[in-house]
């Protein structure tokens, strides 16, 4: 039996500073505008997710980076918009409110589907529901009680926070502290120039 430490992980992709910086004003605006339950993600917390692997071993991250390392190894700089609130699943019953992505994002998504598929070789199990690239900016516990979300998100669905490229992948260590998760970076996987 390995006394080898498990570590959270996830692959993701890190916004640029100046997105971060549009963050923390709309997190403000909506902060003032909506009342309820609700966890605001930290904006130095906030990742464009294209893999959640959970507990994992050292092991693991070397698997993990192979196979990214060799889907990344074809892929060209992708223009990423973040624009557009909404809620998962819907405004009505939202757990998560999130700003949107779009640009390059088919090459984005065949990227994550090509790695996703791959993992699977290492005993990662495939994602279930389709990837639908967002940066999360707040968690919705419990939507009863929930004040003026339905009307702030409707009025600000085509907020823009800017646009950015993306010329590689991070794995991100992620450590759970009473604080909020510490994040650490694990592994770079950059696009060929």
């Amino acid at each position: 039996m390995s006394d080898e430490k498990a570590i959270r992980a996830f692959l993701a992709i890190d916004p640029p500073e100046e997105i971060f910086d549009e963050i923390i004003k709309i997190q403000e605006h909506l902060r003032k505008a909506i009342q309820g339950d609700i966890r605001w993600v930290r904006p130095e917390g906030i990742h464009l997710t294209l893999k959640f692997f959970g507990y994992v071993y050292e092991s693991d991250i070397v698997n993990i980076s192979n196979v990214v390392e060799n889907n990344v190894a074809a892929m060209k700089a992708l223009m990423l918009n973040v624009r557009n609130l909404g809620a998962f699943p819907s405004v009505n019953r939202p757990r998560v409110l999130w700003l949107g992505i779009d640009g390059d994002t088919d090459a984005l998504i065949n990227l994550q589907a090509e790695i996703d598929t791959r993992l699977q070789d290492y005993g990662f199990k495939k994602e279930e529901r389709p990837f639908r690239p967002h940066l999360t900016l707040a968690r919705i516990k419990e939507s009863k009680g929930l004040v003026g979300l339905a009307e702030t998100v409707k009025k600000n669905e085509g907020y823009t926070a800017g646009s950015f490229t993306i010329s590689g992948l991070t794995l991100f260590k992620s450590d759970l502290k009473p604080t909020g998760a510490i994040y650490t970076k694990l592994g770079y996987f950059p696009f060929p120039e």
